[in-house]
Formats: structure tokens, C-alpha cells, sequence
């Protein structure tokens, strides 16, 4: 079986987030376990989502690294911005040059990028997304 290197070292590094966000006491304060890929239709607030995620090339030499550009995207209805915001501080203490075990692949860095907030179309739910950068080459075998 072939695998692609770019979704291979995504979905790695999908993992290791995801990993790190669950057991991140600071996190948990906030969300407890509600930190979702695809959220359940039941779901209370607030909680957290993988966002959108890019992958490029970030070869150098022999070095087949890769850059990935990430978003996760927090969901609050505490009546204002400030629960959005202090979850996102939680994710950015968590995850900033965070050291990440990721399986068959090395994490260079993870760096903070940017942050925003705003409210939805339905008046009630604040949205705040933090995104991040971060580079990957493949384990030496």
C-alpha cells in the first residue's frame, strides 16, 4: 500500500493535537471533552473543532519537510466574547512551540499565528478561531 506523505504527515499531526487538547488540563478547564473533528448534533457549549487545514511542500535539499497551516475554532454562548477568547489563550498554551510526538514524523515547530473572534449569524454564538503553523519531515528510518 502507497501512502502520500503530505496526508500522512496531516493526519499525524492531526492526532498529536488532538492528543495534546484532550489532556491539557487548561483546555479541559473549559471545553472538558468536548473537542471534535465532525461535532454531534446534541452538542453543548462551549466547545472546540479541528478547522481547516493546508499542507505544503517545505523540502530543503534531501529534506522532504512539510508546512502546515491550521485552524481550530472555538464555539461559546456565555453572552460575549471573553469565554472565546480565554479558550483560545488555553489552546495557544497548549500548542505554541509545543513538542508533539507524531507517529513516523518529526514536528520542527508549531507556532502561533493569529487569532480573531466574532459573533455568528445567529446572534447568540461567538466564534474564535486560532490558527497555527507548523513544519514536519519524516522520522529517519
Amino acid at each position: 500500500m502507497s501512502f502520500d506523505f503530505a496526508s500522512d504527515a496531516d493526519l499525524a499531526l492531526q492526532k498529536a493535537i488532538f492528543e495534546c487538547l484532550t489532556t491539557d488540563a487548561g483546555v479541559s478547564e473549559f471545553v472538558g471533552s468536548r473537542i471534535y473533528d465532525a461535532v454531534p448534533g446534541d452538542t453543548g457549549f462551549p466547545y472546540l473543532t479541528l478547522g481547516e487545514a493546508q499542507v505544503d511542500d517545505w523540502s530543503a535539499g534531501e529534506a522532504e519537510g512539510r508546512e502546515h497551516w491550521l485552524s481550530l475554532n472555538v464555539y461559546s454562548r456565555s453572552g460575549g466574547r471573553a469565554e472565546a477568547k480565554a479558550i483560545m489563550g488555553a489552546v495557544h498554551r497548549a500548542l505554541h512551540d509545543a513538542e508533539l510526538t507524531l507517529d513516523g514524523f518529526a514536528l520542527i515547530n508549531m507556532r502561533f499565528q493569529s487569532a480573531e473572534t466574532r459573533r455568528e449569524s445567529d446572534g447568540a454564538t461567538w466564534r474564535g478561531t486560532i490558527r497555527f503553523r507548523a513544519v514536519t519531515e519524516p522520522l529517519s528510518e
